[in-house]
C-alpha cells in the first residue's frame, strides 16, 4: 500500500510569508487565545497561547515559479495560518486534517485543475489519493478546507 505524506508550506516560503505575504502585506502576529486554528507549517492545530499569523499563500504561483509552468487563471491565494515565529515543522509523517471534510483537488503538471473528490470519511484518503495518483496526468493534489476552501497542504507523487 501507498504511504501518502503532506507537505506543509515549504521554509523558504515561511520565511517570506513572516515578513511579507503573497498579497503583499506585511503579517499581524497575534495571540492564539483559544487554539484550534490548522497551522500550515507544522500541520497541526494551534495551541492556546501560541503565536500566530494569518498570511495569503498563492501555492500554485510558488510552485509555478519553481517549475516554470503557468496556471494562468488557476493561480489564486488565500488564507493560511502559521506560527509568528520559525518553528521545527510536522512532528509525524502521514496525512493531517483528516478529522473532518476536505476536498481534494488534482493538478496538472502545468498547474491546471484537472479534477477533484470530496472526502467525508477520514478512512477514505489513502483511496482517494491512489484514486488520483493512478491517473498520469495529475502531478500532484491539494488537500482544502470544505467549510472555506483554505489551502491546508500538498501531497506530490513520489
Amino acid at each position: 500500500m501507498q504511504h501518502y505524506t503532506a507537505r506543509p508550506i515549504p521554509p523558504a516560503a515561511l520565511k517570506e510569508l513572516r515578513t511579507t505575504d503573497d498579497a503583499g502585506r506585511a503579517p499581524a502576529p497575534f495571540t492564539d487565545g483559544e487554539g484550534g486554528a490548522p497551522l500550515r507549517c507544522c500541520l497541526r492545530r494551534s495551541r492556546p497561547g501560541e503565536r500566530i499569523a494569518l498570511v495569503s499563500y498563492a501555492p500554485l504561483r510558488r510552485w509555478a515559479a519553481e517549475t516554470g509552468a503557468d496556471p494562468g487563471a488557476y493561480d489564486e491565494q488565500g488564507p493560511v495560518f502559521v506560527h509568528a515565529e520559525e518553528c521545527a515543522g510536522p512532528e509525524a509523517d502521514g496525512l493531517a486534517f483528516t478529522d473532518s471534510h476536505r476536498v481534494l483537488r488534482r493538478y496538472s503538471t502545468d498547474g491546471h485543475i484537472v479534477g477533484g473528490r470530496l472526502i467525508g470519511d477520514p478512512g477514505a484518503f489513502a483511496y482517494a489519493l491512489r484514486e488520483a495518483f493512478d491517473d498520469p496526468a495529475v502531478a500532484f493534489v491539494h488537500v482544502r478546507a470544505v467549510e472555506y476552501g483554505c489551502f491546508l497542504y500538498e501531497v506530490r507523487r513520489d
